[in-house]
């Protein structure tokens, strides 16, 4: 009989000593998945994060894409200290597409730092000098016209036949001058 009350106590300390590492076990294991789901919530933040700073870069290099031709066709309305001489080009290439002859006379940075003052005789006929007139005015840059001087004058050809010629000499700023 002595042994009959032993076998149930030993049976219970075993029962009670596996309950007890069977639980040690299971809260070693919930602690480790606990901390391993906030670490990984953590993480999905951090890349979270990270996805949405890469789609607003995204979203800002296709918006510069997108208004670079715009950027460009503003860029082309103002003339830089050191665009003079493509500015002073483009005047006189607009005079030989009216078969006008244009000279460049002075070229002045205004006191003010505001502008850009140009001086010019032009020649040709009357209708040319209204047609260059008109294409000055309708160029892409922002002018402003200080003077205008417009007299007709006479020139002969090789066969001594007289052909009205119009002499002018504008005087123009430009206004969208960055220094």
């Amino acid at each position: 009989m002595n042994m009959k009350k032993n076998f149930p106590i030993i049976q219970l300390f075993v029962s009670v000593l596996l309950f007890c590492v069977f639980l040690f076990v299971f809260f070693y294991f919930f602690r480790a998945i606990k901390n391993n789901v906030e670490e990984s919530k953590s993480k999905e933040g951090e890349w979270q994060t990270e996805t949405l700073r890469r789609d607003e870069i995204k979203t800002l290099n296709n918006s510069i894409k997108v208004i670079e031709d715009k950027r460009n066709l503003l860029e082309t309305h103002f003339a830089k200290s050191s665009d003079i001489v493509p500015f002073l080009d483009t005047i006189e290439e607009l005079a030989l597409k009216v078969n006008t002859k244009a000279e460049i006379t002075s070229v002045n940075i205004l006191e003010d730092h505001t502008g850009l003052s140009v001086g010019m005789k032009a020649s040709g006929t009357f209708s040319g000098l209204y047609k260059f007139l008109t294409l000055l005015e309708n160029s892409s840059y922002e002018l402003d016209f200080i003077s205008m001087n417009i007299q007709k004058g006479i020139e002969s050809d090789t066969k001594n036949k007289i052909i009205p010629k119009w002499d002018a000499i504008f005087r123009i700023k430009l206004l969208s001058f960055i220094e």
